[in-house]
């Protein structure tokens, strides 16, 4: 897996910068965006610069590469993915608990129109 998801010498250094320090950012970036109402393809430009700031972590302190495209793109998805998780566990309780008359939380991502 070296090489075609992260270039560090270990896994750890991948899953503790992108994972869980991009990835704890992302989440709350993601809740914060949901908690506003904002549709989740807002989410995009913002991790595309929580992307860099991800990237600049494994370059200033693991040595990583700074300017390549490749594991930036890696580091992005991993994060989005992170931030829409974020976004529909925010939506799924806003929507159970705005709308309590017409929804109900089915799952920590998820919701659904009550029965009548």
């Amino acid at each position: 897996m070296q090489g075609i998801l992260y270039e560090e010498p270990s896994v750890w250094l991948f899953l503790l910068v992108t994972v869980i320090m991009g990835g704890w950012a992302a989440w709350r970036a993601g809740k914060a965006i949901a908690g506003s109402w904002k549709p989740s393809w807002t989410l995009i430009p913002y991790m595309m610069i929580l992307g860099l700031a991800v990237r600049f972590i494994h370059f200033a302190l693991f040595e990583g590469t700074l300017f390549s495209l490749k594991y930036y793109l890696v580091d992005t998805a991993v994060i989005t993915f992170c931030a829409w998780l974020g976004w529909r566990n925010q939506r799924a309780g806003a929507m159970a608990r705005q709308y309590s008359f017409a929804f109900e939380k089915t799952g920590a991502f998820s919701w659904r129109r009550k029965s009548a």
